[in-house]
């Protein structure tokens, strides 16, 4: 016990690695990726879409010369559809398969707050059986009394979104699009 107030007091936490979060709103819920993923945070604007894509792929942009395919988490989590306002933004995240990294945007409701989540306050989702999947959720948080999703943003985005895009991207986006 001596031990670990020392350390405390001299400013080194034993076991709690931190991270930093990014929140957003998605409804009533807070959600999170990990800030070192998030390469900008833009207001939704006009996408370009790609026919036969699910719903929750809205399409893609041109940002700054490379195409980003872009997926409304409201549509992908089977919420309610909602009018886009102006809190929502698209957060444009790196997403790592395997070797490769994509760029991808995904739309929320609104940008929360950026949060130092200690790794030991992470807990593992709670188990709904195979009624509900939890292959998305890294874990949930309490921060400031409220309860955080965490994203697993590789597995959320890499479960079939890369493959579908590309597909279409390839096959029928024009030209001046790809340029």
């Amino acid at each position: 016990m001596a031990t670990q107030a020392r350390n405390e007091m001299n400013g080194i936490e034993h076991n709690s690695m931190t991270n930093k979060y990014l929140t957003f709103v998605l409804a009533t819920e807070e959600y999170a990726v990990d800030i070192l993923r998030v390469q900008e945070i833009k207001g939704w604007s006009k996408v370009t879409p790609i026919p036969n894509t699910p719903d929750y792929i809205r399409g893609v942009i041109n940002l700054r010369g490379t195409i980003v395919p872009i997926i409304d988490l409201r549509l992908r989590f089977s919420l309610d559809r909602l009018d886009y306002g102006q809190t929502t933004v698209v957060v444009v995240v790196k997403v790592v398969s395997g070797s490769r990294e994509r760029i991808m945007g995904i739309v929320v409701d609104a940008v929360s707050d950026v949060y130092d989540v200690a790794e030991n306050e992470i807990k593992p989702p709670p188990d709904f059986g195979s009624v509900i999947s939890m292959k998305f959720i890294r874990g949930l948080a309490t921060v400031n009394e409220k309860m955080v999703i965490i994203l697993d943003i590789d597995r959320l985005l890499n479960s079939g979104e890369l493959a579908i895009v590309e597909q279409h991207l390839t096959e029928r986006m024009p030209a001046a699009m790809m340029n």
